[in-house]
């Protein structure tokens, strides 16, 4: 990657996504920005105008010599965000500091990192810049005959995850989102999904691991679909993605687990298999979706892949962990 060549601009930039929240971000940005001005953060601000609108602005505003960005949004604002930092090759991405004040419905990757619901506290933690330096995901994936590359903080979720994460993000562009709407989702997707057959290669090993699936989780951080712990064992900067496989499950073992999910233990279960590696190769029949923190993608076939330690992130108190 080239050595960065801009001049740099000592001011963080605000990338605020109006319709975070099913509209949080345009309401109560108001109330942001005087918190920022009360904490003396200085700071320029741009709102989004339409899906990956993120992804451009953060290019832009990295060419005008912005190293670090604040996301009043949701996982996928900061999912485009990070999406910006990485297709560009101007700036190494170890340069850029990232942090976020939680305003969309699920806001898993700030689990993780003990970043507070809290518009006042999340400021406060920015304000300390206590930072740390995390692994990123790629994935490539199909859109039809076209092969795509996206980038992840978080968590990649195939299968019924993505079928899920699919009719949640209709829902938030008609007006409607929550944890009860990602909750309504999960119950009624059941209704008609299909399992796949899926072949899943570890670090290009030649023999893969096949099976009748019902959903796979690839990812950097623990959390997802709003407080799901799908991947319990993951480490943010040990080099490597983890892995969480669930077999095919009957529609009632689905509804007796889902209580599982939020506290880790669901891994436990027979039917459930977790990995870690540096790369995943995952090919199914019939093809199965894919969201990336949240944002629904395309098809398989997938190639995953680990940056190790390429982004630096404003945490809250880690050591809680």
């Amino acid at each position: 990657m080239a050595k960065s060549f801009f001049q740099t601009v000592d001011k963080w930039m605000v990338i605020v996504n109006p319709n975070a929240g099913v509209g949080k971000g345009e309401k109560d940005w108001g109330k942001i920005y005087d918190f920022l001005i009360k904490n003396d953060i200085p700071f320029d601000s741009v709102f989004t105008k339409h899906k990956e609108h993120a992804i451009s602005l953060t290019t832009k505003f990295i060419k005008k010599g912005y190293r670090k960005f604040i996301v009043a949004g949701g996982d996928g604002t900061l999912n485009e965000v990070v999406n910006g930092i990485f297709f560009q090759k101007n700036v190494p991405t170890t340069e850029f500091l990232l942090s976020m004040i939680p305003v969309g419905t699920g806001n898993d990757w700030c689990r993780t990192f003990h970043i507070p619901f809290k518009y006042k506290q999340a400021i406060k933690v920015i304000k300390k810049e206590k930072s740390f330096i995390q692994d990123i995901g790629k994935v490539n994936y199909f859109n039809a005959a076209n092969q795509k590359r996206r980038y992840f903080i978080n968590v990649a979720g195939m299968g019924y995850d993505a079928v899920v994460a699919a009719k949640t993000n209709k829902d938030k562009e008609m007006g409607r989102g929550g944890a009860l709407t990602y909750l309504k989702n999960l119950f009624t997707s059941l209704l008609f999904f299909k399992h796949s057959d899926t072949e899943v290669k570890i670090d290009g090993e030649k023999e893969g691991l096949k099976s009748k699936t019902f959903s796979l989780s690839v990812g950097i951080c623990k959390y997802n679909g709003g407080g799901m712990m799908q991947l319990p064992n993951a480490i943010p900067d040990d080099g490597l993605l983890d892995m969480t496989h669930i077999k095919k499950l009957g529609k009632f073992t689905v509804l007796k687990e889902i209580k599982h999910l939020y506290d880790g233990s669901f891994i436990k279960h027979p039917k459930v298999d977790t990995y870690t590696g540096k790369s995943f190769q995952i090919n199914s029949k019939p093809q199965i979706r894919l969201e990336a923190d949240g944002e629904s993608l395309g098809h398989s076939p997938f190639t995953f892949e680990i940056i190790p330690k390429s982004l630096r992130v404003v945490v809250g108190d880690v050591e809680k962990e």
